[in-house]
Formats: structure tokens, C-alpha cells, sequence
């Protein structure tokens, strides 16, 4: 039976288009308007997977499939797509730069194993940028960078790979010199290879021929450039340390093998120039995806839990081992109904095979696979080790989850989100559209972990949140175009938070007697006040068994959910730690739901006597302008009660970072407009939680009355 079985596996593997060693899962990741899109299109373009190339600003972008993607301009969600350069096969994700969209990146980041960050030439590394990275690194995703946008007035490569030493912390280093800056991009010198490309301005950049060799005004820049690349591969590469301290030169082929184990590993960034727009450096972008980045097999072994046990194990990459995946989004199609996507980590994926879920325990079935290309598809009989594919017909699965064998349990580590910031109240239009909205939104929470839909008791209104006002723009227009309800929404509301500024005890007992069996439960806690971000923790402190070990996880449940409403204007309670102290507990009455209660009493005692206060979400404010309104633009933020926290003035605009209140910011585009006469821009992203000042908290608790 095991030689069959083997016999079976191997058939399998032999359909593989293209051995592991040869495919690479990549993300294209930047700040908005860095050239992301662009970069993609010219990458299907050049793959041969599109015949024409698709333009933002025209709307035509085949990554940007969706209509209010094509009006704005804008990627919204993480489009997936395959092609193959140089026998390599190469998954592609298209990523938003919208900070409101920034949960696509993160879900992207978590099943890619490698990411092209593209930089702006003119901007340099800007606060998406840096938000994008610190979620590249947190899921150890190797990185190649592409300063775009090269034949922009402005444009400063030196500049930007300073910046990105300077603000990411990290170790940069290009591997190509430009030449020439501005309109007068022509080209680049490849320092390893020592050879020109020169691109053929008449064929729009799209052609190009190499030369060998480059011109002498560059040979101190590229000297330059190779001895910083030799040093810092000698620090990871004993072969490279011993041409460093004997001051020969490594050959070709070592500098390129130890470039690549130095960018696998996360060590190097290897740094690469281009125009996508104009079509230059595409595809030595390319070459780079291909030399440098790893493919699944490159990847460390994945690490993951027993579900029953709790034990570590590892997934091992390859057609022959157990199934395990994670799916990392879901999508509602018009045409076959809910789509997951997934990452295959280890074994093979086939229609009709049943898969396990650790979160649900239970099994389902996988229906058609398919293979996507942005939002058009074709089937596929198998997906592989390593590979990215869509699945129909799960209905239970969410993002997040691992699938596996029943046989083989093993729980991956998922996703975390950040909290929504932003909510409104909607309504549909009439009574008959009650259900259909309904419906809606619940669809659109199963496919953005971001966006959150719950049920005001009090009020009786439904309350959407997100993290912005273009977020729930967004929404709104979605259920009007693709679901077909019509809604009304209330003013945007911040999304607020409460804390404690001391520390305090409370002893509380939940005692009920209504004849036979009674309730009983009685615990003693102490609350501290924790710094922001620390999230809350509880730890249990009991001794000599006064509380049952039993009943701790109940105390632990109702803490959480007394969490949830803070105890002076009904916000969540955040940054805290609780120690159970002590108790007591009755043999017969004692239940685990007493328990529960007696825990979420003595926390809303605790939070009452430990100064309670309401904190506001804060912004951080990237504004660039020109130099001449910059008096205008500060006295505006500090109207709206921000702080500026740097700026940096240039020849031709002024780069302003501020720390401003969420509360302040709505309607901020018309604002910033009308003071620059429509030349000034911005973006923000959540930056911390911070105090309410007390004329806002006594205004916020009298409407909360």
C-alpha cells in the first residue's frame, strides 16, 4: 500500500510545470503613487502575460480590476497574478500604498517569500513606506528595492538610498550606478557585471542594448559602489572576507551566489533604478526578482503548533509531505460565489480533497481550483508546493486559517490587524433592502479583517468601522455597485478608546439564590495602569487554592469582555494588567458563568476607582508643499491641535510631518486644497493613542449621556 501511495505522490509531482528551486512568490509593496501598479503592469507586460500595457492614470491597469480602483487612480485591494520570466515562475501580488487598505498588504506579507518595494526617486522613503517595510520584516520577508521614477524632475538616487539607511535601518546597497538623472535618464551600470544598458529612447525605453565596460566619468561612483557591496558581502561570506582582506577581487559568480544567501536571510538589500512608466529597468527588476529573492524552498521551515497538544513543529516544504496551507483572503465573486485564497506550504492541493480546519475543527471539501490572474481565472488539477491558487466551495474558512490534512493537525501562525479608527452608522434606504444589507456587509467583513460591523444595543443602529474615511467610502460604494443596496450613513465617529492612570483593587462577588442550585462566584483583582501599546495581560496570583484552577479562565473571559466597554463613555478599556489576587468559591453554587461575572464586576469596580480617561487615536500627517505655503499649512495643523514633529525644506517643496487627532482630520482634503491652492498633498497613517484634553473628554461624555 505504501509503495502505491509513493507511487501516487510522485505521478503528482511529475505534473510540476516548474521545480520549487524555480518559482518565486513575490509582493510589490510602497507608498501610495510610488509606481507600484505601474511596476506591475510592466512586469505582466514583459512576462508576455498581457499584450498591452495597462495605465493607472487611464484606468486600463489590469491589477486595478476594480471600478472604483479605475476612477481613483488607486490599488485597493491585493490583486494575484502569475507569469514567468527566464524559466522561472514567478506569483505576483499587487498590494495597496493606502494606509485605509493596509490589512492587504499585511496579508500578502504573511504568504509571500519575497517583496519589490518600490521607492519613489523624488519622495524618497515616506510613512507608508516605512509602515510597509516594518511589516516585510516582521514576517522575515527578504527585499529588493526599485527606486522608481528616475526621469522625474527632482529625482536623487544617492538621496533616496541615504534615506533608506538613515530611516529603515537597514543595509542598503545598490548594485546598479544610473546614468544620468532626470529627463536625461539613459540608462545604468551594472557594478557586478561591469557592463552599461543604455535604453532606446525612440522604442519608449522598452529596448535597450548593453555595452561592455562604461564611461570614465562613472569608474570613482561604480569603484565606489562594488568596494561598499564586497565589504558588506565579506561580513556574511567567508569566501568574500578572504578576497576583502587580501584585496583581490571575488569573481562574478561569488559576489552574485553570496549576494543572494546575504538577501535570503534578510542581511542586504540590494538596491536597483528604473522608470517603469517609461519602461526602463523592468526587466532587470526581473532579473533581480529571479537571482535574488528565494524561492519556497529557500525559506526557513515553517514553524506552527499541534492544535490538541500545544507542541511546536515545523511544516517541510515539498509535494511529498502532508497538506498545510493558509488562507490568506477571501473574495466574493459575482460568478462562482466565495473564493479563498490560499498558500500551499506543503503537500499537494486538488479539487475534491477534504481538508481539515484546527479554528472550526471541522472538515470540508475543496471544490474547483483555480489559478487567478488579477479577477479573471483558469482551473487547475493540481497546486503545488509553493504555490498560490483560489479555492471554491469552503465555506467555513476565513483569512487567517490554516488547512491541513486530519490526519496531520498542525495550527500556522496567522495575521493580526490593527483596530478600526473610524466607524459610521448605516441604514438601508427602505425596509426591503434591510436583508440585502445586512447580507452585504457581512460578505464584506468575511473579505477585510479591517472592516468591522456590529449592533449599537442602545441605539438599535448598525455601526460599520474601518480605518478611514476613504475605507468606508469605499464600502458605501461597493454595496451600492456590486450589491445593489442603497444606504444612508450618519457623520463619521472616531473610533476612541479608554484607560487607567493608576492602579487599584476591587473585590467582587457574584452571589444568586432563586431555590435549589445558586450562583457563586468571588474574586479579588488588582488593575494597573500599563504604557500605550502594551495591549491588556492577566495574570493569575492565587494561592492555596481558594479559586479552583477551573474557574480562572472564566475570571480571564469576563476581564476580556468587560474590556470591551470601558466603564465612563462605554469605549474599549486598553493598556492595562490585572493580577488575580485572591477569592473564594462555594462547592456546590461555584460555576464557571459565576465566575465569568464576578471577573467582569471587580474590572469595571477597579477601572472606576483607578482614573479612568479617554484617549483619542493620532495621526501621523506627512504633508508636502510648496515652499510658500508653509506658514499656512503649519498654522492649519496647529489649529486642528497637531504638533509638528520635523520638516524638511527642499529647493521646490517642504516635506511636513505632524502628529494630529483623528477627530480633526475629517474633510482634511477640501482643507489642504484650498490653502495651497490644489498644489499641496498628504497621507497619513494611525500613528498612537494619546489623552483627550478635558474640554473634548467633558464634550465626548456629554453626548455619550
Amino acid at each position: 500500500m505504501a509503495k502505491s501511495s509513493a507511487k501516487k505522490e510522485y505521478v503528482e509531482s511529475e505534473c510540476r510545470s516548474f521545480p520549487l528551486s524555480s518559482v518565486r512568490n513575490i509582493g510589490v509593496i510602497a507608498h501610495i503613487d510610488a509606481g507600484k501598479t505601474t511596476t506591475s503592469e510592466r512586469i505582466l507586460y514583459y512576462t508576455g502575460v498581457n499584450y498591452k500595457m495597462g495605465e493607472v492614470h487611464e484606468g486600463t491597469a489590469t491589477m486595478d480590476w476594480m471600478v472604483q480602483e479605475q476612477e481613483r487612480g488607486i490599488t485597493i485591494t491585493s490583486a494575484a497574478t502569475t507569469c514567468v520570466w527566464k524559466q522561472h515562475k514567478i506569483n505576483l501580488i499587487d498590494t495597496p500604498g493606502h494606509v485605509d487598505f493596509t490589512a492587504e498588504v499585511e496579508r500578502s506579507l504573511r504568504v509571500l517569500d519575497g517583496a519589490v518595494t518600490v521607492f519613489c526617486a523624488v519622495g524618497g522613503v515616506q510613512p507608508q513606506t516605512e509602515t510597509v517595510w516594518r511589516q516585510a520584516k516582521k514576517y522575515k520577508v527578504p527585499i529588493v528595492a526599485f527606486i522608481n521614477k528616475m526621469d522625474r524632475t527632482g529625482a536623487d538616487f544617492e538621496k533616496v538610498v541615504h534615506d533608506m539607511r538613515t530611516k529603515l535601518n537597514t543595509v542598503v546597497v545598490p548594485i546598479q550606478v544610473p546614468i544620468g538623472k532626470e529627463s536625461d535618464f539613459t540608462g545604468f551600470i551594472d557594478i557586478i557585471a561591469k557592463r552599461s544598458r543604455y535604453f532606446d529612447e525612440e522604442e519608449d525605453g522598452s529596448k535597450f542594448r548593453d555595452v561592455e565596460g562604461y564611461e570614465e566619468e562613472y569608474e570613482s561612483k561604480v569603484d565606489e559602489y562594488f568596494n561598499y557591496l564586497v565589504e558588506c558581502l565579506a561580513e556574511f561570506n567567508e569566501e568574500v572576507m578572504e578576497h576583502f582582506v587580501s584585496n583581490t577581487v571575488p569573481d562574478t559568480q561569488l559576489i552574485k551566489n553570496s549576494l543572494r544567501e546575504a538577501v535570503v536571510k534578510g542581511h542586504i538589500v540590494p538596491v536597483i533604478c528604473g522608470s517603469a512608466f517609461k519602461n526602463k529597468g523592468v526587466q532587470a527588476l526581473l532579473d533581480a526578482v529571479v537571482d535574488y529573492l528565494p524561492s519556497p524552498s529557500d525559506i526557513e521551515a515553517i514553524e506552527g503548533i499541534d492544535p490538541i497538544s500545544e507542541e511546536k513543529r515545523t511544516v517541510q516544504v515539498g509535494d511529498d509531505k502532508p497538506f498545510a496551507a493558509l488562507a490568506f483572503k477571501i473574495m466574493n465573486d459575482t460568478y462562482v460565489g466565495k473564493l479563498t485564497f490560499f498558500r500551499v506550504y506543503s503537500g499537494v492541493a486538488k479539487p475534491g480533497l477534504t481538508i481539515y480546519n484546527p479554528r472550526t475543527r471541522k472538515t470540508e471539501r475543496f471544490g474547483r481550483l483555480l489559478q487567478m490572474h488579477a479577477n479573471s481565472r483558469e482551473e487547475r488539477e493540481y497546486v503545488f508546493s509553493g504555490d498560490i491558487a483560489a479555492a471554491v466551495g469552503l465555506k467555513d474558512v476565513t483569512t487567517g486559517d490554516t488547512i491541513c490534512q486530519e490526519n496531520n493537525k498542525i495550527l500556522l501562525e496567522t495575521m493580526s490587524f490593527p483596530e478600526p479608527v473610524m466607524s459610521i452608522a448605516v441604514e438601508p434606504k427602505t425596509a426591503a433592502d434591510r436583508d440585502k444589507l445586512y447580507n452585504a456587509l457581512a460578505s464584506l467583513s468575511d473579505e477585510d479583517p479591517t472592516f468591522v460591523v456590529k449592533s449599537d444595543e442602545e441605539t438599535a443602529q448598525t455601526i460599520i468601522s474601518g480605518m478611514g474615511e476613504l475605507h468606508l467610502e469605499i464600502i458605501m460604494d461597493r454595496l451600492v455597485r456590486e450589491f445593489k443596496v442603497e444606504a444612508n450613513s450618519g457623520k463619521p465617529q472616531v473610533a476612541y478608546r479608554e484607560t487607567i492612570v493608576s492602579n487599584a483593587e476591587a473585590d467582587a462577588k457574584f452571589i444568586k439564590q432563586s431555590g435549589g442550585k445558586g450562583q457563586y462566584g468571588h474574586v479579588i483583582i488588582e488593575i494597573t495602569s500599563m504604557e500605550r501599546g502594551h495591549g491588556i495581560t492577566i495574570e493569575n496570583k492565587v494561592t492555596g487554592g481558594n479559586i479552583p484552577k477551573e474557574y480562572i479562565k472564566p475570571i480571564e473571559k469576563g476581564i476580556q469582555e468587560a474590556s470591551k466597554s470601558g466603564v465612563i463613555a462605554g469605549y474599549p478599556l486598553i493598556d492595562f494588567h490585572v493580577d488575580i489576587l485572591d477569592g473564594s468559591y462555594h462547592p456546590v453554587d461555584s460555576s464557571e458563568l459565576a465566575f465569568k461575572i464576578a471577573g467582569s464586576m471587580a474590572l469595571k469596580q477597579a477601572a472606576k476607582k483607578a482614573g479612568p480617561i479617554i484617549l483619542e487615536p493620532v495621526m501621523k500627517l506627512e504633508i508636502v508643499t510648496p515652499p510658500e505655503y508653509m506658514g499656512d499649512v503649519i498654522g492649519d495643523v496647529s489649529s486642528r491641535r497637531g504638533s509638528v514633529v520635523e520638516f524638511e525644506t527642499g529647493e521646490n517643496e517642504t516635506k511636513i510631518i505632524a502628529h494630529v487627532p483623528l477627530a480633526e482630520m475629517f474633510g482634511y482634503s477640501t482643507a489642504i486644497r484650498s490653502i495651497s491652492k490644489g498644489r499641496a498633498g498628504y497621507s497619513m497613517e494611525p500613528s498612537h493613542f494619546a489623552k483627550v484634553p478635558n474640554n473634548i473628554q467633558e464634550k465626548i461624555l456629554e453626548k455619550n449621556k
